[in-house]
Order: structure tokens, then sequence, then C-alpha cells
């Protein structure tokens, strides 16, 4: 698997709470101006229907550096091991998680919405080699789409988050298959794949939503255990990482120390980035 790589070795590589903490995602663009960011091959197991995204590019041969960030600021994580993908529920819903149920020493990096769009994230992917999967907004990223095809070509995998960021819960069936179906179709016009994982605004949903986003062609629907804001790392349950868990972050003023900071709480907690769509069955 090309998208779950370890850090190669010529260079030292370049570079919550649950509910509405302050790392969960906001209903609108935040007040402050932009956070984060890209060309490569396809991994051959990364989410059904479409093309699959391209990997990270290979490193350069000098130390990279970028604002705010050295090469030397990304932890060296092992190969992550051969997925083990879960079972997906046969009653026309889908399921919600927050962790993968797996022993696994991995982790799930995953970055929200959308609506600012840092210079530094696409070489900062590329350095870091980790896979990471996007929940966008359609609504925030129409201003400048092409930014996060550069996130793909680095290895980033775009899935669904809706057209505007709307709460979803207790909402009409037609209105939340609207939010789901609209942003999937779009994402899949842009990008050249269609999503088949999906993130609720806010992480809040009821019955409606996980059927609605079965019916739109997803496979499972995912919360998060830490959340990342500001360089802090705040988490639902201990201290640590714990395998199988899901890290969210935003595309936010932050966005270099939010990445470094969620890299270094996986490196300590001896677990290694892995890729959320090998753990979900095509």
């Amino acid at each position: 698997m090309i998208l779950s790589m370890s850090r190669r070795a010529l260079t030292a590589a370049v570079a919550g709470l649950l509910g509405l903490a302050p790392g969960a995602c906001s209903a609108g663009p935040p007040a402050t101006g932009p956070p984060a960011p890209a060309p490569a091959s396809a991994p051959a197991s990364a989410a059904a229907g479409g093309l699959a995204p391209a990997a990270p590019a290979a490193r350069p041969s000098a130390t990279p550096r970028g604002h705010g960030w050295t090469g030397g600021d990304i932890p060296v994580f092992p190969p992550a091991p051969p997925p083990q993908p879960i079972t997906l529920p046969a009653d026309g819903s889908v399921p919600y998680l927050s962790r993968i149920p797996t022993t696994q020493p991995v982790a799930f990096l995953t970055i929200d919405d959308g609506y600012l769009k840092s210079p530094e994230a696409p070489a900062l992917l590329a350095a870091a080699g980790i896979p990471v999967t996007l929940f966008l907004t359609t609504d925030a990223i129409h201003d400048d789409e092409p930014y996060f095809a550069r996130l793909r070509d680095r290895g980033a995998v775009i899935e669904a988050h809706t057209i505007t960021h709307t709460e979803l819960r207790g909402r009409s069936y037609a209105f939340q298959r609207r939010e789901i179906c609209g942003s999937a179709d779009r994402l899949g016009q842009r990008y050249q794949r269609r999503p088949v994982l999906f993130r609720p605004p806010f992480g809040t949903k009821d019955a409606t939503t996980l059927r609605a986003a079965h019916d739109c062609g997803i496979k499972a629907a995912f919360m998060w255990k830490e959340t990342v804001h500001k360089g802090k790392v705040r988490y639902q349950e201990g201290h640590r990482v714990q395998p199988g868990d899901i890290i969210l972050m935003h595309f936010r003023p932050a966005f270099v120390r939010d990445f470094l900071a969620a890299l270094r709480a996986i490196h300590r907690a001896g677990l290694t980035p892995a890729l959320l769509e090998d753990y979900v069955p095509a």
C-alpha cells in the first residue's frame, strides 16, 4: 500500500472533545485568515468507485523546510501493517465510528471543511509522506478547488462533508440526502473519484443521516476521538492516542502547528498513521 508508507531514510523529511469542542467543525468560514495544504501514482487499495487517489511524491534530496517547520519537525514512523477491513452492516445503514475497531498499531488523521487554504499544506504533506483523509464541504472549497487537487496529488484522499455545512440531525430525509449526495457528486466530478466516506458537520447525526448516507453510496460515517486546535491535542479518553483512533483537525490558521501536533501525538503513542479508506471494504 503506497499511501501507508513510512518515512524514507535518505532525508530527514520535509516537509477534543466530543461534539462542539474547539476542534470540532464551525458552522461557517473562520473569522481569521487562511491556514493549510501536492503529483504521484495511485494506491491500489484506496476506496471504491472512480479513480484511486495519487500517492505521495518522492521526497527531495535536500532537507525540506517551510514557514514554521523543517523536515526535522516531522516524526519518523515505521510502516503501517497490512490493513484489516471492518465489517459493514447489511441493514440499509452505515456504521458511525470514532475509532476503527482494531488492535493494530495505527491511527487515522482527518482534516475537515476547507474554508482556509494554507500555502504550507502541500509541501508539508509531501514531506511527511503519511496518508490523510480530507472531509470537504463543497461550499467551502469552491473558491479554490485546484488547491485540494494539489493535496490529493500529495497523498490525501477526498471524502464528503455536505454542501453547506449545516447540521443534519432532525432534518428530513430529502434534505439530508440532498446535502450528502450533492456533496459526493460534486467532489466526484471535480476530483475524478466519488467519495465513499462521510462526516456529518459537528459530528451530529440521526438514523435518517445514516440511511441517507447509505442511499448516497457512502460506506461509513465518522466521528473522532481526538481533536487538534492551535497546536494542542485534546483527548476524549485518557491522555494518549489509542489504536484505531480517528483524529480531527481543520484547515485553520494554525494548520502547521496542528498537523505536527497530531503526528507527534501518534508517534508518542507508538502508532503509525494509516489510511482510513483501507479499513473500509470497497
